[in-house]
């Protein structure tokens, strides 16, 4: 028979595997030894308590054996050739006060095997078969062996010793090889395991992503709507309203009559300039890139928060860098993502608060920092913010960071959580400059008539 290529692993001891079939093996052999000097007896009555004493011997060995197991050692594991002896001189001295070459304990020279087999390398094993068959012949030798049955047990116990090492031998291989082979198995289906859940991990959050740009789709859409409507339902009674100021105007009144007509007039053209405002910002994306200054882009989204009710009672402050590059992006994109930026610095600001909005130039990038001082991001949920569907607020759905975070990565950007104390919290969006963005407009010559 072949032997079988073993491949060891870091982690895999099989002194420790094979311990519980080789402490049993021991058991066994003890308790039939007592069996066989205490109940059966036979011709070894007068050896009885010599023999028991050996037995015991044994038994004190097992039980050390068992107590190593315990802690996960192996008893005597680094001298296996003395072990082997031992043994063989504790079967020999069995079988001299026992019947000599006849005896049963001569069958332990086979479970003594077996349990090397199971323990040890082969080539241990084979020693362990010289170190056997050495005793059984000094053991031959002391009892001077005669009669037809004591010649044939001298001469068939050593056979059968070596058919039991080869066998053994060949099972014990047999046994480690399916035993590394089913670990490899085992390995390779957690690996398989680990695989498909990182994959089905990976397309719940893609489905996940997909559904949250869908809802925050559907929102702007549903927005633009409402606004479209309250333009034009609005839009037309201002109009009839200014008309009728503009009336009033030309007609011969007094000047603090005149004054507060062009004040009302005044204040209707804000209010028509807010709707233009709000409808420009809910029309539908345009998601062509176009030469933007991002200070402008900045600035619609000011002017587009100065609206929100929590606005009241804080500043915001500006910092622009000098001679910053125009960018080719898509507008109404950023628009979208420094508004989130700009209202949740606001939620997150107590009423005298500052907002600060700074700008710089890093190595071909476009730096935006929005800063804020309020109470900061809590520690467990820093590493979830840009995670759809996670909000810290009673009445957020979770989305906004997670479109601003889309958004850059369409427009060949990034956002970053850069600092959050209980001082304050500043998310920082890089942006970068290209020379196709920066070169000037072509020039249209003048015509003449």
């Amino acid at each position: 028979m072949t032997s079988l290529p073993l491949e060891p692993t870091q982690d895999f001891n099989w002194d420790l595997a094979a311990q519980s079939i080789t402490l049993r093996i021991r058991w066994f052999g003890i308790c039939i030894g007592y069996v066989l000097v205490n109940l059966i007896g036979g011709g070894i009555e007068a050896n009885r308590a010599v023999l028991n004493a050996i037995l015991m011997l044994g038994a004190i060995y097992a039980l050390l054996d068992t107590l190593f197991s315990a802690r996960g050692k192996v008893f005597l594991s680094e001298w296996p050739l003395f072990v082997s002896l031992m043994e063989a001189t504790f079967i020999g001295l069995l079988c001299h006060f026992d019947r000599g070459v006849l005896s049963a304990f001569r069958f332990y020279y086979f479970l003594s095997l077996l349990v090397c087999a199971i323990r040890y390398a082969p080539a241990m094993t084979w020693a362990t078969f010289v170190f056997h068959s050495v005793s059984y012949g000094m053991l031959a030798l002391s009892r001077r062996i005669a009669g037809t049955d004591e010649v044939a047990a001298f001469i068939l116990t050593p056979v059968f010793m070596g058919w039991v090492t080869w066998a053994s031998t060949e099972l014990a291989g047999l046994l480690k090889w399916a035993g590394l082979r089913l670990r490899h198995l085992n390995v390779a289906l957690q690996d398989n395991q680990s695989l498909l859940e990182h994959r089905i991990e990976d397309r719940t959050k893609q489905l996940q992503e997909s559904q949250a740009m869908l809802v925050q789709q559907e929102k702007q859409a549903a927005f633009g709507l409402l606004a479209a409507g309250i333009a034009h339902e609005v839009g037309n009674p201002l109009a009839s309203i200014s008309s009728l100021v503009q009336l009033l105007n030309r007609r011969n009144i007094d000047d603090e009559t005149r004054s507060k007509l062009l004040l009302v007039d005044d204040q209707l053209r804000r209010i028509q300039r807010t709707l233009r405002e709000l409808v420009d910002f809910s029309r539908p994306v345009i998601y062509e890139r176009s030469r933007c200054d991002i200070h402008s882009v900045l600035d619609v989204a000011l002017n587009i928060a100065k609206y929100y009710k929590r606005k009241k009672g804080k500043q915001i402050v500006t910092a622009y860098a000098p001679d910053v590059p125009f960018l080719m992006i898509v507008r109404d994109q950023l628009v979208q993502v420094f508004l989130n930026l700009i209202l949740n610095a606001m939620d997150a600001t107590e009423e005298g608060g500052t907002i600060e909005i700074k700008t710089t130039c890093e190595a071909g990038l476009l730096r935006i920092d929005v800063r804020d001082d309020g109470h900061g991001i809590a520690v467990e949920s820093r590493e979830r913010i840009f995670q759809p569907y996670f909000t810290t607020k009673e009445t957020g759905t979770g989305l906004g960071l997670f479109v601003c975070r889309s958004i850059m990565e369409q427009n060949g950007g990034r956002i970053e959580l850069t600092d959050t104390t209980s001082c304050g919290t500043t998310f920082t969006v890089w942006l970068p400059t290209t020379d196709e963005a920066n070169q000037s407009p072509p020039r249209v010559a003048d015509s003449t008539s």
